[in-house]
């Protein structure tokens, strides 16, 4: 219960504005000003004891406790290092971050592009803080996206050092500490230092941006990406790119034309020239060193130019580290490719074209959401559904392809943080299908079986892949689409973010069946029940003519113990009184004979039901048997009903016996008969004081 209050909590906090870069979330309610104004005025250094400077906080495996790694670690704030700590030296710059022992160059790839956007540092690494008279409380703060939202983290400047010097992140200006305050500031978010270890440099663009990344294979690359290039380059979009290495020796090797392997470019523009009588695919790179530049074709000082007009050769600059170079020599020449896509209130010039972006939470559970991938036909259908519709085209499609461009990006949360605890990545991935026509315009819809098991998709993801997130590029005919995130394999638990960025405003949102109950009324008066019934009653009844909850129980158990059909550990009290507050009209806790024939009628009504759907007469049913034979009882329910369902009533092996089946209908039926009760002008909302709800909620 407390679970759903607090997710509850946060979509509302959401809504209201909080967890945008302007209004960040204090991640673990620790709140900056605050405590830095309380050091200050104490006059004492700030210790952070949510993320402390011990062994817990360096690792679990290789830097966990009484490693090789670990053994004589110190932590150190700033100011016993050096005589006169700095933030930051002369404006943050890529020689500011320094590899240490830790495999996080994914990271430091990505915190050296922060340095190449002033708007985007500001964002992560916000101003007013150092180790000035005034300022100085050993506590320091930054702000990350995570997975839908912008979190500030608060730390203090414990930081690891062995022989006196830092551990890993380091600044080549050794009085220089926000990339080293930094990295520890992520670690906190992810659990430890050691989480850190391994990654790709997109998963860094999008914490420091909340855009949404893409990954090239420049030997598979689609034949349209000449116009991708131009187009996430007008949008703002920040690009990387890199020549792969064939070993360790090969790093930071220089080519005989100046460009350097397995080293961090950023591609800064693209355009085409008139050369010799055709156009000539253009794109300029930039080398972060400032120096070392391509010396082929369209470099700054080759003779090609010369064959240019004139205008169109003031974009030439003079060894300052970018450069030009053809868009088939980039080709030939580099590897990899990375767009990372922002989000429209991360631009700041009215010159860049905006995409449109929605996100989406969402979660697999074991037995309701986790479907797994489409191999699994009979579970494929329960994972989450989201709908796209796409409208408008977009412009100058460039390669003659009408349609509508967007990304799709799917992450799965908090991963890293699980490695303490024996978890990694999951496999996912998801598939797009086009939704029905008598569907079009529809929000309240969950596609069943029958559906996937008669359609083919129209996309997917490129594959199924155990990293943080999976992202496509799509174009697409405009129309409604239905795209479904899954694990390769089914009842696996995590929660993800699913998020689309498009090039033009298309309306994206979460699948759900409608929330309701078509509940027949099948009450049976005293003056239907038939003499043998009547006679069966007075027996199981007494002298005093009514069935409590106890005697109730007692006569189901002893019914059911006869079944050899059905699977059953025996009712429990719990359900009996469950079964008696549904039936029990006159407020006496007891069963009168009109009461309990209405009663059996409902029990055998729900074992026919059970019994249909058991389809392989294992006497249980499964979660999927279950999701059917509650839409067969008359209940149309939305995933997070079906997951509180199951970890409520289903067994450790994610199977519903006959008693529970029968506890969790009756309960079902009792709350949506209250609700209707109370909602008599049928408006699909009541108000309760805190009387009402505790009588409610108590039944």
């Amino acid at each position: 219960m407390a679970g759903v209050a607090s997710t509850l909590a946060k979509k509302r906090a959401l809504a209201a504005g909080f967890g945008t870069n302007a209004n960040a979330s204090k991640y673990l309610n620790q709140d900056f000003q605050s405590l830095r104004s309380e050091c200050l005025r104490k006059g004492s250094i700030f210790t952070d004891c949510t993320f402390p400077a011990a062994p817990e906080s360096l690792g679990f495996k290789e830097l966990g406790p009484n490693t090789s790694k670990t053994r004589g670690v110190q932590w150190k704030r700033p100011g016993e290092l050096v005589s006169n700590p700095e933030f930051i030296v002369g404006g943050a710059t890529r020689t500011d971050i320094c590899q240490g022992g830790l495999g996080d160059c994914w990271l430091l790839a990505a915190i050296a592009s922060l340095t190449l956007n002033e708007d985007v540092m500001a964002r992560v690494v916000p101003e007013g803080q150092g180790f000035g008279r005034g300022e100085y409380a050993g506590i320091f703060h930054f702000q990350f996206w995570q997975f839908g939202e912008w979190v500030d983290v608060v730390i203090d400047d414990r930081l690891p050092t062995k022989d006196g010097k830092l551990l890993f992140v380091h600044s080549a200006e050794g009085s220089e500490f926000w990339s080293a305050l930094l990295e520890k500031a992520y670690a906190k978010v992810n659990g430890c230092y050691e989480a850190l270890s391994g990654g790709s440099t997109t998963e860094g663009f999008e914490d420091f941006t909340g855009g949404i990344a893409e990954n090239y294979d420049l030997k598979k690359a689609p034949s349209d990406l000449f116009q991708i290039i131009r187009k996430a380059l007008a949008s703002g979009a920040l690009l990387g790119c890199s020549i792969d290495i064939t070993s360790q020796a090969d790093s930071e090797a220089v080519t005989y034309q100046k460009l350097v392997k397995g080293h961090a470019y950023s591609l800064t523009g693209a355009m085409e020239v008139n050369y010799r009588g055709r156009k000539e695919k253009l794109v300029r790179v930039r080398n972060p060193w400032g120096t070392v530049e391509w010396t082929g074709a369209w470099s700054d000082n080759s003779l090609e130019w010369n064959s240019v007009d004139f205008s169109e050769r003031d974009v030439v600059k003079a060894d300052d580290g970018e450069f030009w170079m053809s868009y088939t020599d980039f080709m030939k020449n580099y590897h990899r490719l990375e767009i990372c896509t922002l989000t429209p209130d991360t631009l700041t010039s009215d010159d860049t074209k905006q995409w449109s972006v929605t996100n989406y939470d969402g979660a697999w559970r074991k037995g309701s959401t986790a479907g797994g991938c489409r191999n699994n036909a009979h579970t494929f259908w329960m994972n989450p559904q989201f709908k796209i519709n796409l409208e408008e085209e977009d412009d100058d499609p460039g390669d003659n392809e009408v349609g509508c461009s967007f990304v799709v990006g799917l992450i799965q949360k908090n991963r890293r943080r699980m490695r303490k605890v024996g978890e990694d990545m999951h496999t996912i991935g998801f598939a797009i299908y086009e939704v029905p026509q008598q569907f079009h315009g529809q929000r309240e819809v969950h596609l069943d079986k029958n559906y996937f098991l008669t359609h083919a998709q129209k996309a997917r993801s490129e594959t199924f892949v155990n990293l943080r997130e999976v992202s496509t590029r799509f174009k697409l005919p405009p129309g409604e689409y239905l795209i479904v995130p899954s694990t390769f394999e089914a009842d696996l638990n995590g929660d993800f973010c699913l998020r689309v960025f498009s090039e033009k405003q298309a309306q994206f949102h979460h699948c759900e069946d409608r929330v309701e109950a078509k509940l027949d009324n099948d009450t049976v008066s005293e003056a239907e029940v038939d003499a043998g019934f009547r006679g069966l009653f007075a027996k199981l009844a007494g002298k005093d003519m009514e069935i409590s909850a106890a005697e109730l129980q007692s006569i189901l158990n002893k019914i059911i113990a006869k079944r050899t059909d059905i699977k059953t550990d025996g009712f429990s009290l719990e359900t009996a009184r469950v079964m008696v507050n549904l039936m029990d009209d006159n407020g006496n806790g007891q069963l009168g004979l009109g009461e309990f024939a209405t009663l059996w009628k409902k029990i055998q009504r729900y074992l026919s039901i059970y019994k249909k759907n058991d389809m392989d007469n294992s006497g249980t049913m499964s979660t999927p048997e279950m999701r059917m034979a509650l839409k067969d009882a008359g209940f149309s329910l939305n995933n997070a009903i079906h997951q509180i369902l199951v970890v409520r009533y289903g067994e450790a092996d994610m199977t519903i016996d006959f008693d529970n089946f029968v506890a969790c209908i009756m309960r079902l039926e009792m709350m949506f008969k209250v609700f209707m009760k109370i909602d008599t002008a049928n408006t699909g909302s009541i108000e309760l004081d805190i009387h009402q709800w505790l009588s409610f909620t108590m039944i």
